[in-house]
């Protein structure tokens, strides 16, 4: 009776909405405990897509982000950063700051585009799927990361090995947003594999 009684005045919970969300694509949830946080992983192709978030404290106050991780085996070493435009966007286009255009007039307008390869990342986004997969997150920080070398964990990438890697303030608890954001990961892959900027291969790295 408890349990209903706080369903009925927040909702379901994180771990009811993340089970939802690994069943609707075939993904493996397991439910944290004290030590560890839960996680979603799902597999698409030869590459393992993780859910979960992490929290970092700052003295009297923290935070909790969700995160979705992708290594991949990278071999152009072709990086990219997408986030939406806002205040602090804006004052560093002022000064200088990268953004890239794609051709796609509602998308140049809403996102900031860098990356490390201009024509790579547009072609990239001239594909209409994941600019629509994107657009549809109404909020978004989606990038290749360098790697996770982590001296807490001990997660070590390999020289060759990347991280497709969203991460946006809060816990996510809408099933349908991360299924489309898993679409997302699952397109990008595959196009980036395309643009012969990623292997089909399994990387050498579990998160």
């Amino acid at each position: 009776m408890h349990m209903g009684i706080l369903r009925d005045l927040f909702g379901p919970s994180r771990d009811e909405i993340w089970s939802q969300f690994a069943a609707a694509v075939g993904g493996d949830f397991q439910a944290g405990g004290f030590w560890k946080g839960s996680r979603v992983d799902a597999k698409h192709g030869e590459w393992t897509v993780t859910l979960d978030t992490y929290t970092v404290s700052n003295g009297k106050t923290s935070t909790t982000y969700t995160r979705m991780r992708a290594p991949y085996v990278n071999p152009s070493g072709f990086r990219f950063k997408i986030y939406r435009q806002g205040v602090f966007s804006t004052i560093g286009k002022w000064f200088g700051m990268q953004d890239i255009q794609v051709g796609e007039p509602a998308f140049d307008e809403a996102f900031i585009i860098q990356a490390n390869d201009e024509a790579a990342v547009q072609q990239l986004l001239a594909n209409d799927k994941i600019r629509e997969l994107a657009a549809v997150q109404p909020d978004i920080f989606f990038c290749v990361k360098d790697d996770e070398n982590n001296f807490w964990t001990g997660l070590k990438f390999p020289p060759d090995t990347d991280e497709l890697y969203f991460q946006v303030t809060g816990v996510i608890r809408d099933a349908e947003r991360l299924r489309l954001l898993y679409e997302l990961f699952a397109a990008t892959l595959d196009e980036l594999c395309h643009l012969g900027a990623a292997y089909q291969s399994r990387p050498a790295v579990r998160l």
